[in-house]
């Protein structure tokens, strides 16, 4: 009997543990994404410990996955960070970027299935209704999972891997993009989602590939508008 509580105990402990991983993860994932924890912010495993009420083990889970995620590093000296936005790596993120909506959406005009626009419709009215609730995190996790269905109806399995990954890897910049709008996002842009769906579903290869790259080139742009608008006269200077 005494075998069988210990046994109880260390289940309930696990469940605990895994809770708690989980519980920091998606906190911290989401103000990282969110900017609020900035890049080059130090992460202290005691002060967050303190925070979450936890031990350290389930601390150091939770940042590992933040780290395979590149949004947390550690540095040689062993201190952890946030990771910072390569800024001026953006014009090859960009390129690789642009050419993954190209290429994926064309796949997905020539190769999909019936169920793969059942999963593309889905996700989409996901999209939409995170655009109207104004909802920025959504936005981003919904937009991102719109676009690697529509790798997946292509049929390329190392495409939607290459695409994943730099959709993950551009969610703080897809918020700056977000911000730039003030999160609002004009409808015109929610209706480039339903026409790219129109080009896949009439399986017009060369509309879904202009259609994607439109979308891209318009996303580049307002984010490099918003990264590079002048705010210097808010400066303050005395002498």
């Amino acid at each position: 009997m005494a075998e069988v509580e210990k046994a109880d105990e260390r289940e309930k402990q696990t469940h605990r543990r895994g809770f708690g991983v989980s519980t920091v993860y998606e906190k911290l994932r989401n103000e990282i994404i969110e900017l609020r924890l900035a890049p080059g912010s130090p992460i202290d495993e005691l002060q967050l410990s303190e925070r979450f009420s936890l031990s350290r083990t389930p601390i150091r889970e939770a940042l590992v996955r933040l780290s395979a995620e590149g949004l947390i590093t550690t540095l040689t000296n062993r201190a952890t960070i946030v990771s910072q936005i390569d800024f001026l790596g953006l014009p090859e993120f960009f390129d690789a970027l642009t050419l993954m909506y190209r290429v994926t959406t064309r796949l997905a005009a020539a190769n999909h299935t019936e169920a793969d626009i059942a999963q593309i419709r889905t996700l989409q009215s996901a999209f939409a209704l995170a655009v109207e609730e104004r909802d920025a995190l959504a936005m981003i996790s919904t937009n991102r999972d719109f676009h690697v269905a529509i790798a997946q109806a292509g049929g390329n399995r190392h495409y939607v891997e290459l695409f994943t990954r730099l959709l993950d890897e551009g969610r703080r910049i897809l918020r700056l993009y977000y911000s730039s709008f003030n999160d609002v996002l004009p409808n015109q842009y929610v209706s480039e989602h339903e026409d790219m769906i129109q080009a896949i579903i009439d399986r017009d290869v060369e509309k879904a590939d202009a259609l994607a790259r439109a979308h891209a080139d318009q996303i580049v742009k307002q984010i490099r508008s918003y990264i590079t608008a002048d705010t210097r006269q808010s400066a303050n200077l005395s002498f």
